[in-house]
């Protein structure tokens, strides 16, 4: 599987975040070896547009958004934000940066202070930097609140172990709002929540979406979730691109095995629907060791020696839809 070549990038003006060759590798002990977890990745996200990034557990999701924060440096590749390459920030410019892309955790509870009111918690960064007046601090962070979901008057004398999991997971998201970012990185927000609770956040996220102009990167590996929240997907697996698109016609019709194999895996709420058999077998190989050429051939079931020996890149199956496959499941392709 692929992720190597940029057919997929769109040359826009009003691209938000361009990521090229986004490479990280993370040294077993003495050894050696590599943890080879993101390998050349490439993606885009236009302002006003949700992206969501699938894939199995391991595959490199949440390491990709913490890349494109910084959180970790990668050992290769480009991010560039509103224009301004991150990589080669540092320091009190690498921090200001930060303030415009704001990152939501996958554990609410663990994300809050446990030591501080909720309130002081969404608080916290206005007073960092300095924004406002102390009263225009306080009406900020009460609208905030009050805009989740969240009681500010409980806000103020409650701390996050108070409150439950949803709830927690709407006071990272209110302060994350509070700086007002162009971009918000949702690390699995809502797969720690219970179901009804699920849809109840993301129903908080697109209202919150076209009420501050906000940018998403969605990462999940329930397909099910972001098909309900995203305009375009990527799915990843290993540390590589397999597939990119716009949401509806990739789940319409998919055009790389592992991409039909997760859409296969979705659960139907119907006893009576018939089973989908499984097309793939086996676990994911091990990222310290990657098979060569296409890193989903050994358990594709329609992989050649041409997958075990070359790399395939992404090329356009579609209207807007690319696939890093040599055997795509799109009639004609080959």
């Amino acid at each position: 599987m692929a992720g190597t070549g940029t057919a997929h990038l769109r040359d826009a003006d009003d691209i938000v975040l361009r990521v090229e060759g986004l490479v990280v590798e993370f040294p077993v002990g003495r050894t050696g070896l590599t943890v080879q977890a993101v390998s050349g990745i490439s993606l885009d996200v236009r302002r006003g547009e949700t992206l969501g990034l699938v894939g199995e557990s391991g595959c490199g999701k949440s390491t990709t958004g913490k890349l494109l924060m910084q959180l970790l440096r990668p050992t290769a590749g480009s991010v560039r934000f509103d224009g301004v390459e991150l990589t080669t920030l540092s320091g009190e410019a690498l921090r200001r940066a930060r303030t415009r892309m704001q990152m939501i955790f996958q554990d609410p509870i663990s994300s809050l202070n446990p030591r501080r009111t909720v309130r002081d918690v969404v608080l916290e960064p206005l007073r960092i930097w300095k924004r406002g007046t102390a009263a225009e601090q306080s009406a900020k962070v009460d609208a905030l609140l009050a805009e989740v979901g969240i009681d500010p008057a409980r806000a103020a004398e409650s701390r996050a172990h108070q409150f439950s999991g949803g709830q927690c997971q709407r006071i990272s998201i209110a302060r994350s709002l509070v700086l007002d970012p162009t971009l918000l990185i949702c690390d699995e927000p809502v797969s720690a929540l219970d179901v009804s609770v699920q849809a109840q956040v993301i129903n908080l996220l697109e209202d919150l979406k076209a009420a501050h102009g906000l940018t998403l990167l969605f990462i999940a590996h329930d397909l099910a979730v972001v098909k309900n929240i995203s305009d375009r997907v990527a799915v990843m697996y290993l540390g590589k691109l397999c597939e990119v698109g716009d949401c509806a016609t990739l789940y319409r019709a998919p055009a790389h095995p592992y991409t039909r194999l997760l859409l296969d895996s979705i659960p139907i709420p119907d006893p009576a629907a018939p089973d989908v058999p499984v097309t793939a077998d086996g676990e994911p190989p091990s990222p310290v060791l990657p098979p060569s050429g296409c890193r989903f051939h050994p358990r594709c079931p329609a992989a050649t020696e041409l997958c075990a020996t070359t790399e395939p890149t992404m090329r356009p199956v579609g209207d807007d839809q690319f696939v890093a496959c040599h055997h795509p499941l799109v009639a004609g392709l080959t």
